[in-house]
């Protein structure tokens, strides 16, 4: 069996709005700073073996963008806590937040722009629709 080797890059949106995370952390010393990374669900229909390697994929992927958020967010004054999550990342992040009681989501934008998000349906778009608390979106 042939080992494979892949190089994900960490949006620079993501990055960006970690370091805008970790900015409003230090100053707000908040108790708690939460990195959740979520992936679209994995479809069923693909069968082994398959299946296991998208798995494999996408849980790399998600690993290789927490890994480099919490390294981007450096020292803040509170406990850092970390989740990945499989599903429609936009619930995702809403449930994180209203089980963890989040006082603020801080998320990056693609910047599709308007038409896209009008056809597409923008993550950060039913985020804010739909937040328990307010959301800030960083470009």
């Amino acid at each position: 069996m042939k080992e494979s080797c892949s190089l994900w890059t960490v949006p620079e949106h993501a990055l960006h709005a970690t370091r805008k995370a970790a900015e409003l952390a230090r100053l707000m010393k908040p108790v708690e700073f939460r990195i959740v990374v979520a992936y679209d669900p994995i479809p069923l229909y693909l069968g082994e073996p398959n299946m296991q390697i998208v798995i494999t994929n996408r849980k790399g992927e998600a690993e290789e963008i927490l890994n480099a958020a919490v390294k981007e967010v450096g020292a803040v004054p509170c406990e850092i806590h970390t989740e990945i999550l499989e599903g429609d990342p936009a619930s995702a992040i809403l449930e994180i937040a209203n089980v963890r009681k989040s006082d603020v989501i801080v998320m990056g934008s693609r910047g599709l722009g308007r038409l896209a998000g009008l056809l597409l349906g923008s993550t950060s778009q039913k985020v804010v629709s739909h937040a328990p608390c307010p959301v800030l979106i960083v470009r």
